[in-house]
């Protein structure tokens, strides 16, 4: 069952009618009003991008950049084409916010995707979506030509002089795709396999042009910024944390599901939303943005505010604010196996320390999981992900080895104890 508090992304969205992504519920609820303004008033593309930085919006997909920063970096002076990219490839183990947004609001993602087009003078732009969720996708498309029918989207919009088209791209559920420069390689038609930055993509993206990157989620709080303010968007969270946040909640909790509230709201708040934990039994652990995170104890995490800052100075990251919550009965061994396969499995095999290594690190903690495990072990894994993490085009191997480096900070009992049982069982 998905359970939403409503914010700024699915503001006056009622869920239980199945036409609220429909262009008409999305007017009905002030959609739209925000690029009527801009187009009205004749609000220029400066003001618009010093709006984004006043808001304190930072990037929902993961990396936590400041929105308005990475807009002011597009080169509006280039002569050729340029390119808006969405990133829609959604596939963190644990998040499943953007397959909402494109299912219940696709139309907030569009006018921020052309609010964000104007603000950085491009033409063209491509909304890369996961190949998993191709309902959603067709839904896009729909919703594609509601926008254009309306005048909205295409040409001379709302008989102006700036023009956006905007098409929608599916993947093939490969999860490297989700990193920025895979994604645009995949778009292009080749094998989704990182690029080597610099350049970046501001320079050198999309068919070698500049090109903008941003997360559905962040696209979609656009609209509500331009109508309301940045200042007010800001206001909804905390310093160095505007706005509200969408948190995929999962695991042993009573309702687990989407959730929009405001950046700096207490760990405890949101777990208590979400119906406290399942069938009575005591919080353990909790992996905080998206599998990649470290994840953090018990007694760490009620002590945290859901926020960039706050989840970074306990040792972990927001990511993209998939809250993977774990109760008593879990283990950790077994939780960080899967982990690491899944790791294994997804690697694109570019980089040796991470095709290599990433099987290391599964086949290790396999060992120890099927009480195969030697007490060196620990420390071996350790070695293979010194060997992995920042040797590698992309973050995939970090995201790799974060896993294992949290467990064995806060869990390394648990792989000790397994080892010793494991050893004490052998006959002699």
């Amino acid at each position: 069952m998905t359970v939403y508090v409503k914010g700024v992304v699915f503001e006056g969205v009622e869920f239980e009618d199945p036409n609220c992504w429909h262009l008409d519920e999305y007017v009905k609820r002030g959609g739209y009003a925000a690029l009527k303004k801009i187009i009205n008033d004749k609000i220029t593309q400066d003001e618009v991008i010093a709006e984004m930085k006043t808001s304190g919006l930072r990037g929902r997909g993961g990396a936590g950049f400041p929105t308005g920063l990475k807009w002011s970096f597009m080169p509006r002076s280039f002569p050729g084409q340029k390119y808006l990219v969405c990133n829609t490839d959604e596939g963190e183990p644990g998040t499943f916010k953007d397959l909402d947004i494109q299912v219940y609001n696709p139309h907030a993602l569009i006018e921020g995707m052309i609010i964000g087009a104007y603000a950085m003078g491009i033409s063209v732009g491509y909304n890369y979506i996961h190949g998993e969720i191709f309902e959603a996708y067709e839904r896009f498309e729909i919703a594609l030509e509601q926008a254009r029918a309306a005048g909205f989207l295409g040409d001379n919009i709302l008989g102006s002089d700036f023009s956006f088209q905007l098409h929608a791209h599916h993947g093939y559920g490969a999860y490297i795709c989700g990193e920025e420069t895979a994604l645009l390689e995949s778009l292009e038609g080749k094998k989704g396999q990182p690029r080597f930055k610099p350049p970046f993509p501001a320079s050198y993206g999309l068919y070698g042009k500049p090109t903008t990157i941003n997360n559905t989620e962040t696209f979609a709080s656009v609209p509500y910024i331009i109508r309301e303010g940045g200042q007010k968007f800001l206001e909804l969270g905390k310093p160095n944390n505007g706005g509200t946040k969408l948190f995929s909640v999962s695991g042993h909790v009573n309702r687990p599901g989407n959730y929009e509230i405001p950046l700096g709201t207490p760990f405890s708040e949101l777990l208590e939303m979400c119906g406290g934990m399942r069938d009575g039994k005591k919080l353990k652990a909790v992996i905080p943005g998206g599998s990649s995170a470290p994840v953090l104890p018990a007694d760490i995490m009620m002590q945290c505010t859901m926020d960039y800052d706050s989840i970074a100075k306990a040792g972990s990251m927001l990511g993209s604010g998939a809250v993977i919550v774990m109760d008593e009965t879990v283990s950790m061994v077994s939780a960080l196996e899967r982990l690491s396969y899944f790791y294994h499995e997804e690697s694109c095999g570019q980089c040796t320390p991470c095709r290599e290594g990433t099987g290391w690190l599964y086949r290790v903690v396999h060992r120890i999981a099927h009480g195969e495990g030697r007490m060196e072990d620990l420390d071996l894994l350790s070695r293979v992900g010194d060997n992995i993490a920042g040797r590698t085009i992309c973050a995939l191997g970090d995201a790799a080895v974060f896993p294992v480096r949290g467990m064995l900070k806060h869990f390394r009992h648990e792989f000790e104890d397994l080892i010793n049982q494991s050893q004490s069982s052998k006959p002699l």
